[in-house]
């Protein structure tokens, strides 16, 4: 008897400590149905063509290549090489920016706004992008802040 309960126990916490992974992607990540990742220009690619995993893996935006190309929520994402497709074939809400590519500033203050791929951060491995230089020094003074913000009101801001 001890030993079902010490399994039940044990399985209790398994669950516990891998339901979050089982839950739906990081918040705010993409919507229903896709799209929202495409470019503002309103093409099908995402980040204007840049490697979402670059931003993780080279510590910079690096333009993707069509040689290396994967269609995703609605979008076209291109890569840099076949490492950072396959990286992304396999977790594309881990490296998928935030706010379904909008700046992150812009969803904290209630607006859609495009971005420039150059300007981002990663917060708790979660990419995320802005609009300009300017933006992104107002966005990295309160970061947590502004996230929390976004991530309350996404729904309401892209629904506008």
């Amino acid at each position: 008897m001890n030993s079902i309960k010490r399994f039940a126990g044990t399985l209790l916490l398994s669950l516990a400590a891998v339901g979050p992974a089982l839950a739906a992607p990081a918040i705010n990540t993409f919507g229903e149905g896709g799209g929202y990742f495409s470019d503002p220009k309103r093409t099908d690619t995402a980040i204007r063509g840049y490697d979402p995993v670059a931003y993780f893996t080279d510590g910079k935006p690096v333009k993707g290549s069509d040689k290396f190309v994967h269609e995703w929520m609605g979008a076209k994402w291109q890569f840099a090489s076949q490492d950072h497709l396959d990286k992304f074939k396999a977790e594309p809400a881990k490296y998928a920016p935030q706010y379904g590519g909008y700046c992150a500033y812009g969803i904290a203050e209630g607006h859609v706004v495009k971005i420039e791929p150059d300007q981002w951060s990663i917060v708790n491995d979660k990419l995320y992008l802005n609009y300009d230089a300017d933006v992104s020094k107002k966005w990295k003074q309160d970061k947590a802040g502004y996230i929390k913000k976004a991530d309350a009101s996404f729904d309401s801001v892209i629904k506008k």
